[in-house]
């Protein structure tokens, strides 16, 4: 039965489908049915999906007239399964094994609902005034957690890539401030910008009414370090703030695939001696393929040494906040800013990420005043506008998610699900590595497997390749597991990629052997070549 059939307004007109005080029962029932379609649908899920093509999926969603609208929810949501629910991929399912997704928890959904509905923007006090108390609350509590100290800060964001960016660009301002300051000492004539963003807000973007050498000469040479193994946000985040991919120094990582810190040493002693200046290095606390965690403390003492910003990248690891396993975090105390990617490692709804760091006051950086929105007496008034401590305006209300699980199930509570997920992948690295069908990488610090199908009777490397490619590629076809590929050292392998505390040993030795299966099909079916004639 239609949601709106029997509604006393017209169905064409806008008005009917506004949520207010005189619609609200009709928004119950509406998303009362939505809820009902899709828990049927996660309990009927046999396989994490269907196998469904692009060419095979994408007729179906270009059939849809946009121009033509249903004026009929339950219509609408019949239409939804044709063209997403019935080929969705599915995180819940304890197959799904692919990438850095995991599954929600039930409390975080409340959140969302809550938050959709109410719609609070988080870039003002006057639009969101419980909800920035809220944020700034989780902010505290997760900086708590890491250690930064009294002076810490941050702010929600909508995913480590934009945490990383906007850790990238704080740490290319205060290295900016730190040189035209010292700049400044030498020459008193030039007078100190407070940061480099606050002399572009005012029109002067060489250092406010210094020559343009002033900061054209010291930002081609910032330079930022970082492993060799870390996200490739960091080497886009160079690029976005101006100073391109070449500015991102790789630092070659050892054999479990943590960054070398003698090399990380000798490449800030080459950076002095060729004048260039380190602005930020980047450790990784649970890089995206290897789960690996750089040795952060070393790293804070080299930082500390030549006056780098310290970021660590925590956004897979961050789950360790509230794990047993705390201690593998040991030293992230000591960094300059620090990115938190909930919905990872804490079971949140994408997205639900953050930035955090040690001193509040680098935030300036990203501190413009509008008087539409943040004049400036609201600093003086003691008013708290989030925006000031943003690079984004609107933002969705992500925070109450994690508001509701820490205080209906608690953060002991998400902290063993991940070291559930942790321990299995170490039985997992176990029955890989004792399965004379497979290679292994590493033994895993997290929850990541890189591993490959090894030919028995071909040790030709491109020949693995393309059976590991085949192998992925006919699993996913399938439907019945999803896995990801990476390449280590020119050579491609599969991945594990465990975040669902439902997947057992059972579930991945099952899907081992499918993708043995699969292999051996491509072996016996690929051509054999021609016998030479004697």
């Amino acid at each position: 039965m239609s949601l709106l059939a029997h509604s006393a307004e017209d169905p064409a007109d806008g008005r009917a489908y506004l949520l207010n005080n005189g619609t609200a029962r009709r928004y119950h029932s509406a998303v009362t049915e939505s809820v009902t379609r899709i828990s049927a649908k996660i309990a009927g899920t046999a396989r994490p999906f269907t196998g469904i093509t692009v060419d095979g999926l994408t007729p179906t969603v270009s059939g849809v007239d946009l121009d033509a609208p249903l004026h009929d929810a339950a219509a609408a949501l019949d239409e939804l399964e044709e063209v997403y629910l019935r080929d969705a991929v599915y995180f819940h399912h304890p197959r799904y094994l692919a990438h850095l997704n995991c599954p929600v928890v039930i409390p975080a959904l409340v959140g969302e609902a809550v938050l959709s509905a109410v719609n609070s923007s988080l870039d003002t006090w006057d639009q969101s005034a419980g909800g920035t108390l809220i944020e700034r609350r989780l902010i505290d509590w997760t900086a708590n957690r890491i250690g930064l100290g009294e002076a810490a800060d941050g702010i929600f964001t909508s995913g480590g890539s934009q945490s990383n960016l906007q850790a990238m660009l704080l740490a290319r301002d205060e290295a900016c401030r730190r040189e035209l300051t010292r700049e400044g000492a030498a020459s008193p004539k030039f007078s100190t910008p407070p940061s480099l963003s606050t002399s572009f807000e005012r029109g002067d973007p060489h250092g406010q009414g210094g020559p343009p050498s002033r900061l054209t000469d010291v930002l081609p040479r910032l330079r930022i370090l970082t492993s060799e193994c870390s996200h490739f946000s960091i080497r886009k985040s160079a690029t976005l703030l101006g100073m391109g991919a070449e500015a991102v120094i790789a630092v070659p990582s050892d054999g479990n695939k943590r960054m070398r810190t003698d090399a990380l040493a000798a490449e800030l002693a080459r950076c002095r001696r060729d004048g260039l200046i380190p602005m930020a290095v980047v450790a990784t606390a649970g890089t995206t393929d290897f789960g690996s965690i750089d040795p952060l403390p070393e790293i804070a003492g080299l930082c500390a040494g030549y006056e780098a910003w310290m970021h660590v990248d925590a956004a897979y690891g961050c789950g360790l906040l509230v794990s047993r396993r705390r201690d593998l975090l040991s030293g992230i105390e000591r960094a300059d800013s620090v990115t938190v990617d909930y919905h990872k490692s804490f079971f949140q709804p994408v997205s639900s990420s953050a930035i955090l760091v040690r001193d509040r006051a680098t935030l300036r950086h990203v501190t413009y005043h509008a008087d539409y929105l943040n004049p400036r007496r609201m600093v003086e008034q003691r008013i708290p506008n989030q925006v000031d401590k943003s690079i984004q305006t609107t933002r969705r209300f992500d925070a109450l998610k994690l508001w509701l699980t820490l205080r209906i199930m608690g953060a002991q509570a998400v902290g063993e699900l991940f070291d559930e997920v942790i321990d299995r992948a170490a039985d997992a690295w176990k029955l890989l590595h004792d399965d004379p069908r497979f290679e292994v990488v590493v033994e895993p610090q997290l929850s990541t497997l890189v591993f490959r199908y090894v030919p028995t009777t071909d040790q030709d490397p491109e020949l693995s390749d393309r059976v590991n490619l085949h192998a992925r590629e006919a699993l996913f076809a399938s439907g019945e597991a999803i896995v990801a590929s990476t390449v280590v050292d020119g050579r491609h392998y599969l991945k594990f990629t465990l975040l669902n505390p439902e997947t057992t040993l059972e579930d991945i030795a099952t899907v081992l052997d499918l993708i043995a299966e699969h292999a051996g099909t491509f072996l016996a079916e690929r051509p054999r070549p021609a016998l030479s004639a004697r």
